[in-house]
């Protein structure tokens, strides 16, 4: 039981600390735009370009080789990919505030629905009570720090939810496919197929020497730490943790963007980010609470 548990944490913590990662991407996108004028459709695909052969490479080193994929990580790779094309054609339709609401809110209730049906995990109450509180608190993070709004809002709100949809998806199939891929095989074949998948996106866009040269480093990082490395983490620690209580983790990413926002950009957080804040953190401290994750709920498939 003692090493259960400790599992259970260990990949619990692998997860938020992902999801903590994840939470410097709009940072970086928006350094990306005002220093090298890097569009959204430049930044998505870039990213992946420069993960998948950090993946690879970590594939190599730590499982000897690449393991040939099956569906799941095709499958998986296809929705990484729609999640990019999604997400960063909503933003300037409806805008930052209501994409990152859309899509980032609403994935843990698509999660929670069907991994309930696909994977059999059990919607307890606890878990039930976690994602409403989570939910909600991401909301009034998002709109308390940017108020909802923008031009084309009906078609921006479909891609958002199209994103949400994508990433819902990934997840579950990725908690599938963990059963008999090992994580850092599976997250690097997984991330090379979404990267093939968007060189056309990248080549059409055509960005310009100066472009990929001044934000190089930027990029860099934002392959190497929020995608190549904070999926390798999201994925180890997935095999240790229900799909549900990973998407929810997830959450985690808007609290760390909207702190990084406020702290860097001097954006304001208000009475309703604020009180959207605490909710974020009730919610994991619900799903982190002793005794609230069982072997049952957790454990990795057979």
């Amino acid at each position: 039981m003692r090493a259960g548990s400790s599992q259970v944490t260990w990949g619990w913590l692998l997860v938020l600390l992902a999801a903590v990662t994840w939470g410097t991407t709009g940072t970086t996108s928006r350094l990306l735009a005002g220093q090298a004028g890097a569009g959204p459709l430049v930044v998505g695909p870039m990213r992946l370009l420069v993960a998948a052969p950090l993946m690879l490479l970590a594939s190599l080193a730590l499982d000897r080789g690449v393991r040939r994929p099956g569906w799941g990580a095709l499958l998986a790779g296809g929705c990484v990919a729609a999640y990019q094309l999604c997400f960063f054609s909503a933003v300037p339709l409806a805008g930052v505030a209501a994409t990152a609401l859309l899509a980032i809110c609403t994935a843990p209730l698509m999660i929670a629905l069907v991994a309930s049906v696909a994977l059999g995990e059990k919607l307890t109450r606890r878990v039930l009570v976690a994602l409403v509180a989570g939910v909600l608190g991401a909301a009034l993070l998002v709109v308390g720090a940017n108020p909802v709004g923008g031009a084309g809002f009906g078609l921006g709100a479909l891609l958002a939810l199209g994103a949400g949809a994508s990433y819902a998806l990934y997840v579950v199939i990725t908690k599938a496919s963990l059963a008999h891929s090992p994580p850092m095989s599976l997250a690097a074949v997984t991330f090379s197929v979404a990267a093939v998948l968007l060189l056309p996106v990248l080549l059409l866009q055509q960005p310009s020497v100066s472009t990929i040269a001044s934000g190089a480093p930027l990029f860099l990082y934002l392959g190497a730490v929020p995608t190549a490395l904070a999926y390798a983490f999201y994925t180890s620690g997935m095999r240790h943790t229900s799909a549900t209580a990973a998407g929810l983790a997830a959450l985690l990413e808007p609290l760390t963007a909207t702190i990084l926002g406020v702290v860097l950009f001097g954006e304001r957080l208000g009475v309703a980010g604020a009180a959207g804040a605490v909710l974020l953190v009730v919610a994991l401290g619900l799903l982190s609470f002793r005794g609230s994750a069982t072997a049952a709920e957790t454990a990795p498939l057979a």
